[in-house]
């Protein structure tokens, strides 16, 4: 256990440094705005594969949470009264609360009826967002930006510094969700995943396990939408749209669901597809999903999955091969020991 955590301590620093170290080898802005792009979309991505690839729950409504992060992180800022810290722990609070509420009635329910109640909360989140104009802005969103005070010495309105802010946010809540999937909470999962009603035999409790890892997952999407505020200095509301919520799936899809950073992956697949299909042609919809369905059907799973599942064959294949090589290498027992074992 301590082997593996100072493992994932290692692999973070190691990706924190790369994050960090690609902007001050390729200095142009893009480069910034694109990775925050990453950033953001890929901690939805993996907020929902707490859902989708560790539990079996598909939800088509992820974004509300997105959503309810970054609108609840941009009215406090905007009220003036409180830091960024403290704004961001209410909003993440604030979200928790939200997915205990509708996580309670949709954990209850088995598949297709799961899916699509949780895209019902969705649309009606939504459609709060989009009618109470007086605090949300209707469809214009937050108008009049995000103030960014300084605090602890950290100004988020230098974009380096708002970069370098969400890169280490990133990471930690990376690391935090690793700790959740290796640990016996989500091997818990697992076999909630594969066969609840085994699980339900041996004494695990299927729905308080469904709605904790429902609550954990959308306070992960909020913390994503509060980056996604920041870096776009508002909130919208297709944050809270079921298309944001497709994104994330069609993310799940391109990387995996199985591998670890899968749908950092697909989030970083995504996001390039689209800026360059955008440049070359005005049928980016068309061209995207052919190249979505393209990737998927040849592959039949995430790419992520199909590249772990590829390095796992070769292995079995060269194992079988070494114990042959070892078992003809191997020196002839001698007499006397073959007298001692007789």
């Amino acid at each position: 256990m301590r082997q593996g955590l100072t493992r994932d301590l290692t692999l973070g620093l190691l990706g924190l440094a790369l994050l960090l170290v690609l902007p001050a080898v390729f200095p142009h802005p893009s480069l910034r705005d694109f990775l925050i792009y990453v950033i953001a979309y890929g901690l939805l991505a993996m907020s929902l594969n707490l859902l989708v690839g560790l539990t079996g729950l598909v939800s088509f409504g992820h974004a509300a949470y997105f959503a309810t992060g970054a609108y609840i992180f941009g009215l406090l800022m905007q009220s003036g009264s409180v830091s960024i810290p403290l704004a961001m722990l209410a909003a993440l609070a604030g979200t928790a609360l939200l997915a205990l509420v509708i996580g309670a009635i949709c954990v209850r329910l088995k598949e297709i009826y799961f899916s699509f109640i949780t895209l019902a909360f969705q649309m009606f989140i939504h459609s709060i967002i989009l009618t109470w104009v007086d605090l949300t802005g209707g469809d214009q969103g937050l108008r009049g930006g995000i103030p960014r005070p300084p605090f602890l010495g950290i100004d988020l309105g230098q974009p380096g510094t708002l970069y370098i802010f969400c890169a280490v946010v990133f990471v930690l809540c990376l690391l935090l969700m690793r700790q959740v999937w290796q640990s016996p909470f989500g091997y818990t999962l697992r076999m909630i995943r594969d066969n609840p009603t085994r699980a339900s035999f041996l004494g695990v409790n299927v729905v308080r396990m469904k709605l904790g890892v429902f609550v954990l997952a959308g306070t992960m999407a909020s913390m994503a939408g509060i980056i996604m505020a920041l870096f776009v200095s508002g909130a919208f509301p297709e944050f809270g749209f079921w298309t944001t919520s497709g994104e994330a799936i069609f993310m799940i899809m391109l990387g995996g669901t199985q591998v670890f950073l899968g749908p950092v992956i697909g989030a970083f697949l995504l996001q390039l597809l689209n800026h360059y299909v955008t440049i070359y042609t005005h049928h980016h919809g068309l061209v995207l999903g052919i190249l979505i369905l393209a990737i998927v059907l040849g592959l039949r799973r995430g790419v992520a999955d199909y590249v772990a599942d590829w390095i796992s064959e070769r292995r079995r294949a060269a194992a079988p091969l070494g114990r042959e090589e070892g078992a003809e290498t191997a020196p002839p027992t001698p007499p006397a020991a073959r007298k001692m074992v007789g």
